[in-house]
C-alpha cells in the first residue's frame, strides 16, 4: 500500500494512522486491505471483521463526530445501513486523525444495482428525521471547506472555484428554505451500496448526511451519468424509486451542486495524488468551458 507524492494525507500516512488504531484495538493488521483513498482512507481487516474509515482532511472533525451519533441512530431504527462497531467509544483518533470502526460486510456477488439503490433511498427516506440537530444540506459550505483544506491548488484554479461558490450559494439557500427538509444521504451512488453474505443491500459513507431536499439523493447518479457515462443508471434508480429527478424545476441546480462537489472533492489531495491532480484539471477545464460531452474517470480508479 504506496502512495505517490508528499502531504498530510498520503497512503503512507493513512496506513500508519490504520495500524496505530488496530493496535490500540489490539487487532491484527497482517490482512489489512486499502478499499478506498479518496475524501476517507477505508482499511479492511477481514480477518477482525471490522473496516476502519479515516478522514483526510483536517477541516472537517464535526462530520466524524456525526456519522459516529448517525449511525448508532441508524442500528435503533434497524436502517438499511451497514453498523458501526458499537464496543468502542467513536470516533477514535489516531496520529492527528479521527476514524470510526466498522462492522465488516464480506461482498457478495452479484454488484449492487442501481434499481437496488432505489429501493433502499426509499427506505432510507422513510426513516424521518432523527432526534438530534444534522446540519442543512449545504454543497458550498462543503466546498468551501474543502478550499481550506487545499494544500497546492493554483491561485487561478481557487479564484474559479471561489467565484462558482458564490454563484450558487444564494441559490442553494433559496431551495433550501422552500423545501421541508428530510433526511438526505447526499451522496448516493451505487459504489456506497454493499451487498452481505445474507444477499441484502444496505448503504455506506454516511460523511455528507444531512438534512434538505429528498431530490438531492436522485441528483448524484443523473449528474454522474453525464459525467462518467454510466448509461442506463439514472433510468434504473428513478423507475425503482418512483420519479425522474431531470424534470424537477430545480434539477439545473442540483445538478451544478453535485459537479461542485465532484470537483472540490480533490483539492485537499492535489499534494499527496498525482493522478488525482491531473483528473481535477480535466474536471476543472470541463466546467469552465461548459463542456459537457468530456467524460470523467472516478477518483477512485487513479489511487493515491
Amino acid at each position: 500500500m504506496t502512495g505517490e507524492g508528499e502531504g498530510r494525507f498520503t497512503a503512507e500516512v493513512m496506513t500508519a494512522a490504520m495500524r496505530q488504531i488496530a493496535a490500540d484495538l489490539t487487532v491484527c493488521t497482517d490482512d489489512a486491505e486499502l478499499l478506498r483513498l479518496t475524501n476517507n482512507a477505508v482499511f479492511a481487516l477481514p480477518g477482525a471483521g471490522i473496516v476502519i474509515r479515516i478522514t483526510r482532511s483536517t477541516t472537517f472533525v464535526d462530520r466524524v463526530q456525526k456519522v459516529a451519533r448517525l449511525a448508532q441512530w441508524f442500528a435503533q431504527a434497524q436502517a438499511p445501513t451497514v453498523r458501526l462497531l458499537a464496543s468502542v467509544d467513536q470516533p477514535v483518533a489516531a496520529n492527528g486523525f479521527l476514524a470510526t470502526v466498522w462492522h465488516y460486510v464480506t461482498p457478495t456477488p452479484p454488484a449492487p444495482t442501481y434499481e437496488e439503490l432505489g429501493h433502499v433511498l426509499r427506505r432510507f427516506h422513510e426513516l424521518g428525521v432523527p432526534p438530534f440537530v444534522l446540519p442543512a444540506w449545504d454543497p458550498v459550505g462543503d466546498a468551501r471547506r474543502r478550499l481550506a483544506d487545499a494544500e497546492a491548488l493554483a491561485d487561478n484554479d481557487r479564484a474559479f472555484l471561489e467565484h462558482w461558490c458564490d454563484q450558487l450559494a444564494p441559490r442553494v439557500a433559496d431551495l433550501n428554505q422552500r423545501t421541508k427538509p428530510g433526511l438526505v444521504h447526499a451522496d448516493a451512488h451505487a459504489g456506497n451500496l454493499v451487498r452481505g453474505q445474507d444477499h441484502k443491500v444496505v448503504l455506506c459513507d454516511f460523511d455528507a448526511t444531512c438534512l434538505g431536499p429528498w431530490q438531492v439523493d436522485l441528483a448524484s447518479v443523473a449528474a454522474g451519468e453525464v459525467r462518467f457515462g454510466r448509461s442506463g443508471a439514472h433510468r434504473a434508480l428513478a423507475t425503482a424509486y418512483g420519479y425522474d429527478v431531470t424534470t424537477d424545476p430545480d434539477w439545473p441546480l442540483l445538478r451544478q451542486a453535485r459537479e461542485l462537489k465532484l470537483v472540490t472533492a480533490a483539492v485537499p489531495l492535489l499534494a499527496s495524488a498525482p493522478g488525482i491532480a491531473r483528473e481535477f484539471t480535466v474536471r476543472l477545464d470541463t466546467i469552465a468551458t461548459d463542456n459537457h460531452e468530456a467524460r470523467w474517470t472516478p477518483f477512485a480508479r487513479l489511487g493515491g
